[in-house]
């Protein structure tokens, strides 16, 4: 596996971030609105993952229909899904094809759905 060019995209972006292992990388980086982005080699797609919030026990369909309209107006990359109990924001690109400017809006968009939606979505979280 060749993921030569994911880190150096990591690298050209500046942001803060950890090789967890061949193929893995986590950003935190406060700065960029981007704290725990999971990017994952995944031959022959690139992952990149964030967990929003756990699906809260009560106002569980408000909250999905609110997540569809999310993805269906607002996201401009990738979209909200369900795995497990956790809401995620995922977006998937194909690695041999990507260039540093996909790269680069797809950690845009995420950085910005996180920001604008949490108002939103802060709003269905237990108290």
């Amino acid at each position: 596996m060749n993921d030569s060019k994911v880190e150096s995209y990591l690298i050209n972006l500046g942001v803060t971030y950890e090789r967890v292992t061949e193929g893995t990388w986590v950003i935190n980086d406060d700065e960029k609105g981007l704290e725990q982005v999971v990017i994952l080699l995944e031959e022959p797609l690139i992952v990149l993952r964030v967990r929003v919030m756990e699906t809260p026990s009560s106002n569980r369909e408000a909250l999905f229909q609110q997540l569809l309209k999310l993805n269906a107006t607002d996201v401009i990359h990738g979209a909200y899904a369900l795995d497990g109990n956790d809401v995620i924001l995922i977006d998937t690109l194909q690695y041999d094809s990507m260039d540093f400017n996909d790269f680069q809006s797809s950690l845009d968009a995420i950085g910005l759905a996180l920001a604008q939606h949490y108002p939103i979505l802060s709003q269905f979280r237990e108290k």
